[in-house]
């Protein structure tokens, strides 16, 4: 269903797994970062009541998530750590067209915004099913089913509203990039790392 090219290498669990910390504070950033694209997108297209309405849930429940994450932090004695840059999201950003029209602008943000959710899906799959913490391993899968459902919203719009836009097309050539992209990957204690 989502499409990506690539499979996380199921080794980089083991990666995640040394050093748990790291991994949920990335996590809950990672949440957070979700949040306010959901918010972003909003402020730069207001016109689309029905955007406006799923993309308020959406943020909230991305809200939700990182709260969860935190919690989870706070019972295992952790901290929440700084912010961590999201060099992956970074680069997948280069590939959304910056100088087409308003359209265009929030075609590319949906489906980034999607292949994102994607990804994560993909990765929160592979924890909830290698991981060995059941409470993770649980938390996980739970995850795994919202962040599909974000996918399917933001790519839904994008396919809604881009009608004068091959958006399959575009789609394509995301993933594409997007699996060039991962190969630099999954070799960290990060969520696209």
């Amino acid at each position: 269903m989502l499409g990506l090219k690539l499979e996380t290498d199921p080794r980089w669990v083991n990666i995640a797994e040394s050093n748990i910390e790291e991994i949920l504070t990335d996590h809950a950033w990672c949440e957070q970062k979700a949040a306010s694209n959901a918010i972003t997108i909003i402020t730069l297209n207001s016109e689309y009541t029905d955007l406006v309405t799923d993309l308020l849930v959406l943020a909230q429940e991305e809200l939700e998530h990182f709260q969860m994450v935190h919690d989870i932090i706070k019972k295992r004695g952790y901290k929440l750590g700084r912010e961590r840059k999201d060099s992956y999201v970074n680069e997948l950003y280069k590939f959304m067209n910056k100088g087409g029209n308003r359209l265009q602008s929030m075609v590319d943000r949906l489906l980034f915004s999607a292949m994102i959710e994607a990804r994560s899906c993909e990765r929160f799959k592979l924890l909830s099913e290698k991981i060995n913490d059941p409470e993770l391993s649980k938390f996980y899968h739970d995850l795994m089913i919202s962040e599909a459902g974000h996918y399917t919203t933001f790519i839904g719009f994008a396919r809604k509203y881009g009608k004068d836009i091959d958006v399959d097309k575009r789609w394509k050539e995301l993933i594409e990039f997007e699996s060039i992209v991962i190969k630099n990957y999954g070799k960290t204690e990060t969520i696209h790392g």
